[in-house]
């Protein structure tokens, strides 16, 4: 190797930090899991550039989105791109390169690989097939919008996106109705209006909320109040902008009589399904949706008609 190609391969394997060029130290075989800025570039972490200039093979979600983040900080590495729709092709090729001794590098277009994106096949593949899975944490949408919402943190519950149509969407929201944790969900700007109409009937209208759009980018946006007020909101807004992550509260703590328990049971179960009624008797009465579909097995002698 001449001294130009090792000149070469050193700036391959580098970054830049304003004015100084900082080389990449080699890493070792596996696969690493690198979390990316969720809007902010300068969001990105000094492990993350490192792992990134230094990896072997860099795959990720679009290539056209990641080249934005490698000009921005001197990344001369070539990236490989890795998504759902040519998952069943390239994800064999990425576990090649682990087979080969190399280091991959997977980023998604933001945020961290793996959270609502296709990244976990190849994570479960390499975990099978035996090789080093590294997570390289940093930003995060669901835990920014939970610590800037200013609801309770000690217990949460991510959950990804909501069902599109109404009825999978609101049996979805049953399903949480009870869960004794501050729920985060992703949103699209252009049914954040309806996922609030639905969560106010399900969760019920008093429950704190907060809209979080825009996070760590020019327009960043905290709109806080309860689920009813929310969705009043935005009803009247035209033309919803920008990723939004929803968060709400968890239910308030409530004491229900038992003799009061049994005739809400009783009552749903003359219309309901026993799931069904056993989803909506926990969000009338705050108790465990399991706990309340046992009872109702036992009221109806075991066979849940």
């Amino acid at each position: 190797m001449n001294e130009q190609t090792t000149a070469d391969a050193a700036a391959r394997r580098s970054f830049r930090l304003h004015s100084m060029t900082v080389p990449a130290r080699p890493l070792e075989p596996g696969l690493y899991l690198v979390a990316t800025p969720i809007g902010n570039l300068g969001d990105i972490t000094l492990r993350a550039l490192e792992t990134l200039a230094g990896a072997d093979v860099l795959a990720c979600e679009d290539t056209r989105v990641t080249r934005v983040l490698l000009d921005r900080y001197g990344i001369q590495n070539r990236p490989f791109p890795y998504h759902e729709h040519n998952a069943d092709e390239a994800g064999p090729r990425l576990i090649q390169a682990l087979e080969a001794g190399r280091s991959v590098a997977l980023v998604s277009d933001a945020g961290t690989p793996l959270v609502s994106d296709p990244g976990y096949r190849l994570a479960q593949q390499a975990i099978a097939a035996g090789y080093r899975v590294i997570p390289i944490p940093g930003a995060s949408a669901p835990l920014a919008a939970l610590v800037g919402s200013g609801l309770p943190n000690d217990a949460f519950l991510f959950a990804g996106f909501l069902p599109a149509k109404d009825k999978a969407r609101r049996d979805r929201l049953g399903e949480f109705a009870a869960a004794p944790a501050t729920l985060i969900f992703f949103e699209s700007p252009h049914r954040i209006g309806a996922t609030l109409l639905a969560a106010a009937d399900v969760l019920g209208p008093a429950r704190p909320a907060s809209v979080c759009r825009e996070l760590t980018k020019t327009y960043e946006e905290f709109r806080r109040g309860t689920l009813a007020e929310l969705a009043a909101y935005y009803q009247q807004v035209e033309n919803v902008k920008g990723e939004i992550v929803l968060v709400v509260s968890p239910p308030q703590p409530v004491e229900t009589p038992e003799a009061d328990v049994e005739a809400v049971l009783a009552d749903l179960s003359m219309s309901m399904p026993t799931a069904k009624a056993a989803t909506e008797a926990a969000r009338l009465t705050g108790l465990p949706r399991k706990v309340l579909y046992q009872r109702l097995l036992e009221m109806k002698g075991g066979n849940g008609r």
